[in-house]
């Protein structure tokens, strides 16, 4: 008895929920997903460093729930706020690249 293949890549499955690259629904998400994997990043790292949201907000110079709001993607965060927490909180260094 044949069985159907139905499995679908991540992008096949995006491609379909949210359209093909360059369409508004699209950029929207892929936005939102930068958004969240940047919050992700960070709270992956802290854990990593066994620090909480407060050791890192005051190593940083920032608050607990700043901290909280930039882990679960409720705050847009600066730069230059982004590298104190990535250099002076978590003690890495931050790396950006722009992609045309």
């Amino acid at each position: 008895m044949k069985t159907k293949n139905n499995t679908k890549t991540l992008t096949q499955l995006v491609d379909q929920q949210y359209g093909k690259k360059g369409t508004k629904k699209r950029d929207k998400f892929d936005k939102g997903y930068q958004s969240f994997k940047l919050g992700s990043m960070i709270l992956d790292a802290r854990l990593e460093k066994g620090l909480t949201q407060e050791q890192l907000a005051d190593k940083c110079g920032t608050n607990k729930a700043y901290i909280s709001k930039v882990e679960n993607n409720i705050k847009d965060v600066r730069i230059s706020t982004l590298q104190k927490i990535i250099e002076v909180g978590l003690e890495g260094r931050l790396n950006l690249s722009v992609t045309l």
